[in-house]
């Protein structure tokens, strides 16, 4: 009986956020709700869902802070000059403009937000492309591996939601899968030296430079701290330092270093308040899905739900394939972002996949790192259940369906290195 009742609320869970019948914060909410009470645990639902907030309260309190600090930095100019120095440096060659491409996207994807990687990407690097004749194709691709492998961040959307699912600390998840990550950019540099290759082979090399502060609105320029790009770039290291080696609780980072961000760069009390406005619609909706979730897999954990629908996939899955669950999650990860919104994926499928490898002797953590490296990470450009997709093709002008057909080959062959690294280095074992 929990078992169906567990189905079911993934049923439709699922069903209700894929056709587009409520938002997800409704979704996540009403439906474990509704099952519960039909379940019988109407005096216990309460409990069950502050627990799971209580649970989530940190990734959600780090993920807003996280937000806020990195909007700060943007605003303040702190990616300007590796952007202006990439594109001096890359000139008319199209080997280089494209190397330079994935440079910068992966740097505006420090924050973790793909619309702003690609507000500040495609317009930046458009005219270039046009005014040599290179494939905006190409761009959109290098763009899209850049901020797809960038995306398994600490503060990035599928991390804080693997972590909120499973119950786990963000820092076990990503800390052991760095060494994978860093093999993940050098293969998209990689993908990056040999599309452009192709490019200068097709179109040879024009003398040229490129200013891209001309391409800056009157409003962008005056928010711009230039003189305090070294104090930006020095805390940004720092405060990515003390994430990876855990000096501090990862909310707590952030609440600091985005005080000290807002007190040396905007020191009028008006502009700081425009600063956090400026970032408050991304904020309120990230934070207010994560702790809607803390509610659905609060309740799945409390009724023993997830258990139960753990129990009956166990008795489908044959035992010499148990241990090799994590190879095959990661493997999938990338193809169902088709399929799969990060919160249809992360809360709905996740828990129950790794509830079911735990009766194999798989760690929680293993089957979480697994998703990241891919689920909405190297599969949410490509992906037409992501708004920032739309954004991506809209500002390159390419279609989707070609855009896809690009791009997908080279982020599933980003998903499948990162794979091999993370089983060499321990982090998914077999």
């Amino acid at each position: 009986m929990l078992a169906l009742l567990g189905f079911l609320t993934i049923f439709f869970f699922l069903f209700l956020i894929m056709t587009k019948r409520v938002s997800v914060i409704v979704a996540l909410i009403t439906v474990p709700i509704v099952f519960a009470l039909i379940g019988g645990f109407g005096s216990e639902v309460g409990k069950m869902m502050l627990d799971g907030v209580k649970g989530v309260a940190p990734t959600g309190v780090m993920l807003a802070f996280a937000i806020l600090y990195f909007g700060v930095m943007n605003d303040a100019g702190m990616f300007d000059p590796v952007i202006s120095r990439v594109l001096k440096l890359v000139k008319g060659d199209p080997l280089k403009i494209v190397v330079g491409t994935a440079v910068i996207a992966m740097l505006a994807h420090l924050d973790g937000s793909g619309a702003s990687t690609f507000l500040i990407a495609i317009p930046a690097l458009l005219p270039l492309y046009d005014r040599l004749g290179m494939s905006r194709l190409v761009m959109a691709c290098v763009v899209a591996l850049g901020a797809g492998t960038m995306n398994v961040v600490p503060w990035g959307g599928p991390m804080a939601r693997a972590a909120s699912s499973l119950k786990l600390e963000v820092t076990e998840i990503f800390s052991p899968i760095i060494p994978a990550v860093i093999v993940g950019v050098i293969w998209v540099l990689a993908v990056a030296y040999w599309l452009g290759r192709k490019e200068r082979q097709r179109l040879g090399v024009v003398d040229m430079v490129y200013d891209y502060h001309s391409e800056l609105t009157e409003e962008q320029r005056r928010l711009r701290r230039p003189k305090l790009f070294w104090f930006n770039l020095l805390l940004t290291v720092v405060t990515i330092t003390a994430l990876v080696f855990g000096w501090l609780p990862l909310p707590v980072v952030f609440m600091i270093s985005l005080v000290i961000a807002l007190v040396v760069n905007y020191p009028n009390v008006k502009e700081q308040q425009e600063r956090i406005n400026a970032q408050a619609q991304g904020v309120v909706l990230v934070a207010a899905i994560i702790f809607a979730a803390g509610i659905f897999t609060g309740i799945l954990s409390g009724t023993k739900m997830i258990d139960a629908m753990a129990a009956s996939l166990v008795q489908l899955i044959p035992q010499e394939m148990g241990g090799y669950m994590p190879i095959l999650v990661a493997l999938t990860s990338m193809p169902l972002s088709l399929l799969f919104n990060p919160d249809a994926y992360y809360f709905g499928v996740l828990p129950v996949i790794s509830e079911a490898a735990a009766a194999f002797g798989v760690a929680p953590m293993e089957v979480a790192r697994a998703a990241v490296l891919g689920q909405m990470t190297t599969g949410f450009p490509i992906s037409p259940l992501t708004a920032s997709t739309f954004l991506l093709v809209g500002l390159a002008g390419v279609e989707l369906a070609d855009h896809q057909k690009f791009t997908f080959g080279w982020a599933f062959g980003t998903t499948i290195v990162m794979t091999i690294v993370a089983v060499m280095v321990g982090a998914i074992t077999l």
